[in-house]
């Protein structure tokens, strides 16, 4: 026998709220089973009701105003799908003020003003539960959250972003350039119509920041954030990387320091060619996690997609249907006090790879190596074209890999690097990502 009925008010009912009502229907018996408790959506809040879906509602419950979910006296959670961040905040916040659990999947809101909901969520004594706001139906938040409690969490690294990682394999495996496999990405549905913050780097860089904030105790600001895109990746880079031993990916980095601070960044990034993460292709996500106590432990699957994401979030309204008829109001976060420093990406550590566009001519290489050598940094690695694949331009490349430096003092090095007179074009540079440290 069922414990109690939790109704839900789900506000937003496009791809993943789709989802939610049809995997909801179609396994509720195993669900409801699993969890002695009823679920019923009583509420659907839509922009547009004669809008044509796969998936019918019945009409008595569809309003076009989210805000009936949060007046009305039918609904226990309320789940926001809507996307954005102004609207979603003002739907948010209005539902923890009127007591009323949240669950929802919108990672962008939580990073840019999860201070602010988790502090209303505090003041009101009510949960705000959002596994599908990373990673799509990789359960890592529950992972961090609950499995990983006893551990400092000493290092992430996140392929979380399926559209960049489908661009990157379809680079890597079919040599195609950035703009044919972004075309085709958008072709085959797996990038929105504005790709910006996919290929930005912007939306890995949102759920990095929930991750970090989630592991080390306090919200990360948006603006300590260090983001690039992957629409500076080329298929010379790609090749280059392939000679080196690499292959080029998206990633996340998020990194403890015993100091208290901590580094969050999302970058294009070499990875060594024999690393898990160096498989993880096409639209999947991989979080590789290091806890002092766990060790390494890797969540690969679905990054996104309605059926993946969906799972989430209705895990989430499991969960929440648990505080309802429990009274069990774990608050979705839990400041601690053990770290509270974003550390400046200036004084960040890595390797480099760089591709400098040089002059065919005697003494490049002693030049760049000198002016490298000023720095403090040495060359641990090189490679070069063929004579068959040298520009026809009488230009020609030099690709280093550079032992560990401050991404600061590198960053003035290679300003002075372009300044010499043998060096033709902008300098590319990539991090080079050491994945077994900690």
């Amino acid at each position: 026998m069922l414990e109690k009925s939790v109704k839900i008010g789900l506000a937003g009912f496009g791809n993943v709220g789709a989802g939610v009502w049809k995997n909801l229907e179609a396994n509720r018996k195993l669900i409801e089973g699993r969890s002695g408790v009823h679920l019923e959506i009583t509420r659907v809040a839509v922009r547009d009701p004669k809008k044509q879906r796969d998936v019918q509602i019945p009409a008595g419950i569809v309003t076009t105003d989210w805000r009936e979910l949060i007046d009305a006296d039918d609904v226990d959670v309320v789940v926001e799908l809507i996307g954005g961040t102004d609207a979603a905040f003002d739907l948010v916040t209005s539902a923890l003020k009127a007591g009323k659990i949240v669950v929802t999947g919108n990672k962008a809101l939580l990073a840019e003003r999860g201070v602010e909901i988790f502090r209303i969520a505090e003041e009101n004594n009510v949960p705000v539960f959002y596994e599908a706001a990373v990673a799509g139906g990789i359960p890592i938040i529950k992972a961090v959250q609950e499995s990983l409690i006893g551990n400092h969490i000493e290092g992430i690294y996140g392929i979380i972003n399926g559209t960049s990682n489908y661009i990157m394999t379809r680079m890597t495996e079919a040599g195609l350039a950035f703009e044919d496999a972004l075309k085709e990405a958008s072709d085959l549905g797996y990038a929105e119509a504005d790709p910006y913050l996919d290929i930005s780097g912007w939306d890995a860089a949102h759920k990095a920041a929930i991750l970090a904030s989630l592991s080390y105790g306090y919200w990360v600001r948006t603006e300590d954030l260090h983001v690039e895109g992957i629409d500076r990746v080329t298929s010379a880079d790609i090749h280059y990387a392939e000679k080196l031993g690499y292959v080029i990916k998206l990633l996340s980095v998020v990194k403890a320091h015993g100091d208290g601070e901590i580094e969050v960044r999302t970058q294009p990034s070499l990875i060594p060619s024999g690393h898990i993460l160096a498989s993880v292709n096409g639209v999947f996500n991989a979080v590789s996690v290091h806890g002092d106590i766990s060790g390494e432990c890797l969540f690969y699957g679905s990054g996104a997609g309605q059926d993946p994401t969906s799972s989430s979030v209705l895990s989430d309204i499991v969960d929440a249907a648990h505080a309802v008829t429990k009274d069990h109001r774990g608050l979705g976060f839990t400041a601690h006090a053990l770290y509270g420093k974003t550390m400046p990406v200036q004084d960040t550590v890595s390797e480099y790879y760089l591709r400098i566009t040089v002059n065919d001519q005697p003494g490049v290489i002693s030049a760049i190596a000198t002016t490298l050598a000023n720095h403090g940094i040495g060359i641990r690695a090189t490679s070069s074209l063929k004579p068959s694949e040298m520009k026809e331009n009488g230009f020609d490349e030099v690709i280093l890999v550079l032992h560990a430096a401050k991404f600061g003092v590198l960053q003035q090095a290679v300003t002075e690097i372009e300044a010499l007179d043998c060096v033709t074009d902008s300098v590319v540079c990539f991090r080079v990502e050491d994945l077994d440290s900690k």
